[in-house]
């Protein structure tokens, strides 16, 4: 395989997985507890029988949103490919490998790291069945990954609202194989990673050597059902413009708590973050530190574990494009966010020509494809 775009940051949601999956894979004591598909309104649905709902079965982004035509621009870029429409029939392109694999050849990309059911154990509200889901998916994205281990690379979701369980399943994972990083996910009310309780998840991370993942969900959305829909419409627009900047909470906590100092061989992701409010952040971690931080357990500015050990992905952002030299063109790759409706899929060689082709072409191959290849390796050669 000859890779020139490697998407650091693409998705396989619950609503597109296998109807029975859960149900099937269960332990008897928990199999009435997991997700299941059963008829809604406007079509099948995932819920649980505790009353939590994940949306319609193949739906729009990792909510399952329903597809309204002219809503959502990128949306309906994805709809005329026929997306939504085959999955109201069934037909899984997102979670069928091959399938998958025709529509990312269609985008001219040929691997991408896969992040998988944000939100799902939030969701789900019972602690205890949200250890066996997720060990369920992660079992299930190996057996994917594995159908083309030279375009797939997956990871494993972690149980964060138990951290015994989320250091019980990074050792399960490691032994087993298949996967080729860690993701935390992040709901609004978790503890800070700054708080000692997660202290013997970040020793497993290191301990399995893969690298640990952050992904961007945002914050809760606030109490906006009572207003006028004007409103509403205007405090969405405000949530869902700013919830890349929750991402640098997990940058300074990570880097502020000594996590990378500790641990100097574990590489960091922050995924779909954004990049142009990196270099502000690095810069005032640094002044802080010189002027007030200097017991910390660091040996070095806080940006320099930046440049050490961490990543962030992307998949449209001009400002960040010409912030390269204050970022470090080592540190920075392109995802396309396919399937969700902010992503740039079918649409990605335009954006990458439009924002990356006036760089060098050794920049822009490090960046589209390059630092992805390193960090979960798909060999260049």
């Amino acid at each position: 395989m000859k890779y020139s775009v490697i998407s650091a940051d693409c998705h396989i949601d619950l609503i597109w997985l296998p109807p029975e999956l859960f149900t099937e894979n269960a332990s008897a004591q928990l199999k009435d507890r997991m997700p299941y598909v059963t008829d809604g309104e406007k079509g099948p649905v995932w819920v649980s029988r505790k009353g939590a709902y994940f949306g319609l079965m193949n739906g729009m982004g990792s909510a399952g949103r329903e597809y309204v035509p002219g809503i959502i621009h990128r949306s309906d870029r994805m709809a005329s490919t026929g997306l939504y429409e085959d999955g109201k029939k069934g037909i899984r392109r997102l979670s069928e490998p091959d399938l998958r694999l025709r529509d990312q050849d269609r985008d001219g990309v040929q691997a991408e790291v896969l992040y998988g059911i944000l939100g799902a154990s939030m969701r789900l509200d019972d602690p205890e069945a949200s250890v066996e889901m997720i060990r369920i998916y992660n079992e299930w994205l190996s057996d994917f990954c594995n159908t083309h281990p030279h375009r797939f690379a997956g990871l494993a979701c972690l149980p964060s609202a138990n951290v015994d369980a989320a250091v019980d399943e990074i050792g399960r994972v490691a032994k087993r194989g298949g996967l080729r990083g860690l993701e935390v996910p992040i709901w609004p009310d978790m503890p800070y990673l700054w708080e000692p309780q997660w202290e013997p998840l970040w020793a497993a991370a290191a301990d399995a050597g893969l690298p640990l993942h952050f992904h961007t969900i945002g914050t809760r959305k606030p109490d906006w059902e009572h207003l006028p829909e004007i409103y509403q419409r205007r405090a969405f627009a405000v949530h869902i413009t700013g919830f890349q900047m929750e991402m640098s909470k997990v940058l300074t906590s990570m880097i502020f708590t000594g996590v990378l100092e500790q641990y100097p061989q574990m590489k960091l992701v922050i995924g779909e973050s954004g990049i142009g409010w990196i270099p502000y952040i690095l810069d005032h971690m640094d002044m802080e530190w010189e002027d007030q931080f200097k017991d910390l357990t660091l040996t070095m500015k806080p940006s320099e574990y930046w440049y050490r050990q961490c990543y962030a992905t992307y998949q449209s952002d001009k400002v960040g494009i010409k912030l390269l030299d204050e970022l470090g063109v080592d540190n920075i790759m392109w995802g396309s966010d396919f399937p969700h409706p902010d992503g740039v899929w079918p649409d990605s060689q335009q954006f990458i020509q439009q924002e990356l082709g006036h760089l060098p072409e050794q920049a822009r191959f490090k960046i589209t494809c390059e630092n992805a290849a390193k960090l979960y390796g798909f060999p260049l050669e």
